[in-house]
């Protein structure tokens, strides 16, 4: 491996060194601060690793990773996600007993998966960095032990598993009929040879674990209780980085193997992505959890991110970036209005504990209002712009059953997010409502830069737009 090649991947390098020095450095006595301020920079460091690497860019490190503009971009999102998820964990974790030090260390290496997910181009890479953020979920959903968090770890720790078992018996079919695992010759290989029924077979048994990944319908099964019996901060990782990572990694594959072209598995697609849209909708409706409803609502964004898939083309893969990352920021600010109230003894999970809560907290109950309108698609937030842009893909390409569902389940949604939103400006009935926890103050200035940035990109989207483009001309 040459100089190029390790500055191409100094991301998952300064990731993988700083999990290293925070387990040594977790055998000695070390402040809850400290860890969480260790794994922050971090981040923030491989954030900025990300402009050397790009020099370094286009790059194949050897034929399992691919550093270009598509896995920096997504490389930065993920990063940029995983920075808000912790400086949210910390007061979250505040207070509580056990060894707080392990919990940033398994977030550490979580990212890790994920980053190794968005550059993934070959079976094997794809493969590890699944197991690599899999085994860290497991944990990190168990971490604060209790009866359901370590119900939702078992159900995750299944889930995985047929998902992981569905993934390898489709690689190898499909590695028994192109004899290549490389995404890039895939496409190559299938055109000499045609697409036999051992090909059909492994990309079907692929979608399958990639939609228990996503937990889209009719995959989504145990998602909502996983979310629900996760510590909050980790229910925004699942919803957001761990999403992301494997819509990163499925965006190249089958962009760069064609297998949407395979008019069988585009119907498969289509046929999922509208089942996403009207589970997740119509089961969010009947929700009293906010967790709960925000778990089905993320079935049901899964729907519409694969509108921009099928769509395909520079406007489909421009539309699933901008989705994404307006996803990214509204999914974790809603989550993280959660964990800034919850406090160590409970999670203010059911609807009725957010009554009245602006007259009590009215930025907070104002941030957590901006990111459930971006979820909904209102106008002026990022949500609105990345759900126009995925609707303008799809018109494009006359997907025109697709975009009906969208409209349709778009207007549904808004019933369960305004039923929140109602909630929290609504006076609280009943007995006065216990004092709320303080808010601390890494996960407020969090919480308030995710609100900043979900109005600018939903008012300014040139310049990641001008991103989105870049990262497009990796593969056309």
């Amino acid at each position: 491996m040459s100089a190029a090649d390790l500055i191409a991947i100094l991301p998952m390098l300064v990731l993988t060194i700083a999990a290293v020095v925070a387990t040594v450095l977790a055998a000695f006595r070390t402040s809850h601060a400290f860890n969480a301020a260790l794994a922050v920079s971090a981040f923030v460091l491989a954030l900025l690793s990300l402009v050397p690497a790009s020099k370094a860019a286009p790059r194949a490190v050897t034929a399992l990773i691919s550093v270009d503009a598509h896995s920096l971009l997504f490389t930065g999102l993920l990063l940029g996600a995983a920075i808000a998820v912790t400086l949210l964990s910390h007061g979250y974790n505040e207070g509580r007993e056990g060894g707080l030090a392990e919990f940033y260390i398994v977030l550490l290496i979580a990212t890790l998966g994920a980053v190794v997910l968005a550059a993934s181009a070959h079976f094997a890479a794809f493969f590890l960095g699944l197991e690599i953020l899999g085994v860290s979920l497991y944990v990190l959903i168990a971490y604060f032990l209790g009866e359901r968090a370590n119900e939702a770890s078992v159900k995750y720790l299944i889930l995985a598993g047929i998902a992981s078992s569905f993934l390898v018996f489709g690689m190898a079919l499909v590695y028994a009929e192109l004899g290549t695992m490389e995404f890039s010759e895939m496409a190559g290989r299938a055109g000499e040879s045609g697409a036999g029924p051992l090909l059909f077979a492994g990309l079907a048994m692929i979608t399958v674990a990639a939609g228990f990944k996503l937990a889209a319908a009719p995959f989504h099964m145990w998602a909502p209780d996983v979310y629900e019996g996760a510590p909050a901060p980790v229910g925004a990782f699942l919803a957001a980085v761990s999403k992301g990572a494997v819509a990163a990694l499925l965006l190249r594959f089958f962009f760069q193997t064609g297998s949407l072209a395979l008019e069988p598995l585009f119907i498969v697609f289509g046929a999922i992505a509208v089942a996403s849209m009207f589970a997740g909708n119509i089961l969010a409706l009947f929700q009293t959890s906010v967790k709960r409803t925000l778990a089905y609502s993320s079935i049901a964004h899964v729907g519409y991110l694969l509108i921009a898939f099928l769509a395909g083309g520079r406007a489909g893969m421009v539309a699933a970036g901008y989705y994404l990352a307006a996803y990214f920021i509204s999914i974790i600010g809603a989550f993280g209005a959660v964990t800034l109230l919850s406090g160590k003894d409970r999670e203010i999970d059911l609807l009725d504990d957010y009554r009245g809560l602006a007259w009590r907290r009215p930025w907070l109950a104002g941030a957590f209002t901006a990111m459930l309108l971006s979820l909904a698609g209102m106008p002026l937030t990022a949500g609105f712009l990345g759900k126009f842009f995925v609707a303008s893909a799809g018109v494009g390409e006359a997907l025109w059953l697709l975009v009906i569902a969208l409209a349709v389940n778009s207007a549904i949604a808004i019933y369960y997010y305004l039923r929140i939103i109602i909630a929290l400006f609504s006076p609280a009935y009943g007995e006065a409502p216990g004092p709320l926890p303080r808010l601390p103050i890494a996960g407020t200035v969090a919480l308030g830069a995710l609100t900043l940035l979900l109005v600018f990109l939903g008012v300014y989207p040139g310049p990641l737009l001008a991103l989105l483009e870049e990262a497009a001309s990796a593969f056309l």
